[in-house]
């Protein structure tokens, strides 16, 4: 099955209850917080707190926490409080990935890692038989509401092939420039968890939400 997570990022944070409890009725299963600490990439964002505000409106929701922050290892036992379903760490931030998965994992979390646009997939090998969930950026991560950079497709088809031949079992996500004109090649790319940031709540979020995901119920 192939999904949308709504990344938050682009959501209006004071109808932030309400535009998730929309999303909630028109299918929403996941929902994506991006965690910024304008070190690891060029913005400050949300923490904790509002990871539990989220859970809190929407707890049948399975909330993906991506750590775009430096020295995620200091950070998992707090994420891990607020109930996520996976939390994603950077390969690029995280020297010791290995250990830093297991934190993870020990914390009844299911573990998740990304690369950004210009990561080659190589930095991942060993670790594909442990991970959950891979996410893949198509845009350089920091900012909402950019185009997708073409050369990620093939990519996600690569790491797609990778799975294949490896008999693994791991979620791939894409994050970045997903819109109704793309959405249908990422999915046939391989992806089967899709991050839609202003796709989803430029508008109308819980009419943008349903028409994404027809289109995604339509590729095949």
């Amino acid at each position: 099955m192939k999904l949308i997570s709504p990344s938050i990022l682009s959501a209006d944070f004071t109808k932030l209850g309400e535009q998730l409890n929309l999303l909630m009725l028109a299918g929403m299963k996941y929902v994506h917080v991006d965690v910024m600490d304008g070190h690891f990439v060029p913005n400050i964002t949300i923490g904790p707190m509002i990871c539990r505000a989220v859970k809190r409106a929407v707890p049948e929701a399975k909330m993906d926490v991506h750590l775009m922050i430096e020295n995620p290892g200091d950070y998992i036992e707090v994420f891990a409080e607020t109930c996520p379903e996976i939390i994603y760490v950077h390969a690029e931030a995280e020297p010791h990935l290995d250990r830093v998965l297991g934190q993870i994992r020990q914390m009844g979390v299911r573990t998740g890692v990304v690369l950004n646009p210009a990561t080659p997939l190589c930095f991942l090998e060993e670790v594909l038989p442990i991970v959950d969930a891979v996410l893949l950026m198509s845009v350089n991560p920091g900012f909402g509401g950019q185009s997708f950079i073409p050369y990620c497709l093939e990519k996600i088809g690569r790491l797609n092939a990778l799975r294949a031949d490896g008999g693994f079992s791991f979620i791939i996500a894409v994050d970045g420039g997903v819109t109704g004109e793309n959405i249908s090649q990422i999915a046939l790319a391989g992806a089967n968890l899709i991050v839609a940031g202003s796709a989803v709540f430029k508008g109308e979020p819980d009419k943008n939400f349903r028409e994404l995901t027809q289109i995604l119920n339509r590729t095949r």
